[in-house]
């Protein structure tokens, strides 16, 4: 199908546009960017530098996404941003290339980036993430799939947000924040499970039971991070996908787990 580009519209020659793309007023779409199908750019939105979009993508008014690194190691080259299909980016979202050349900021599928969020160089977000106003994003953080993130929060660099997590607004992560749990706080602190989060997505009862379990032990039985860890993988529960995925979470934590609090 044909793509539709408003008279104002800029396109730099080498840009590929795939069919059923829209471009609205001042649109700019630089020379090393691919839209996916579907894709479209409202007024004034941006797309630049190495970047692919994947298809049905929407990008709004004033948003920036593949620009340069913010990163002072910076030294050149062509490091880009790779996102999947059916991603919104909202009004003034920043999301920023890698830094070393070859390199990729990544983001997978189905994610809502609401306005004013910043996404820095070689972050790694996964799918069905919902981040809200104005969260600012350091260099080399991971979010994983389903994860959700309250408005204003701040993410040190390097920090991982486990599947099915949130975050609260206004919240300060400094560590990693594991999956299933709520943090709050400067610096957040582990509050609870995810109980409502879980049952939206379909966990059962019995997955939220296992999640309460590992809740328990990693901060209600006053157990040391490296005893919490053997009493998860010696636990009667240990081979389940949700003991799994709170072990593999743990044993690659560089920046240690979030503590918990009241």
């Amino acid at each position: 199908m044909a793509v539709t580009l408003h008279p104002t519209a800029v396109v730099e020659p080498g840009a590929q546009l795939g069919a059923d793309v829209v471009l609205g007023a001042f649109a700019f779409v630089g020379a090393g960017v691919v839209l996916g199908d579907g894709t479209r750019l409202h007024h004034h939105a941006s797309v630049e530098g190495a970047t692919t979009l994947g298809r049905a993508c929407e990008v709004f008014p004033y948003a920036c996404l593949g620009g340069q690194t913010q990163d002072l190691k910076y030294r050149g080259g062509r490091p880009g941003v790779r996102a999947g299909d059916r991603n919104v980016f909202r009004e003034y979202v920043t999301v920023h290339a890698a830094t070393q050349d070859g390199d990729d900021t990544v983001l997978g599928s189905d994610n809502t980036i609401l306005a004013y969020s910043h996404i820095a160089h070689d972050c790694r977000l996964g799918s069905h993430i919902v981040m809200s106003n104005a969260i600012s994003m350091a260099g080399h953080v991971t979010v994983e799939d389903h994860a959700v993130l309250g408005g204003a929060a701040g993410i040190h660099q390097f920090c991982r947000i486990g599947a099915y997590a949130m975050l609260s607004a206004m919240a300060k992560l400094v560590q990693d924040l594991p999956p299933y749990f709520i943090a709050d706080g400067v610096p957040a602190q582990v509050r609870a499970y995810n109980k409502v989060g879980l049952e939206r997505s379909g966990h059962t009862g019995e997955q939220l039971e296992r999640v309460k379990q590992l809740h328990r032990i990693l901060y209600r039985d006053g157990l040391n991070r490296s005893q919490a860890l053997e009493k998860l993988q010696t636990h009667p529960q240990a081979a389940t996908p949700e003991f799994q995925r709170m072990i593999t979470f743990a044993q690659s934590s560089e920046r240690g787990l979030a503590p918990g609090g009241v």
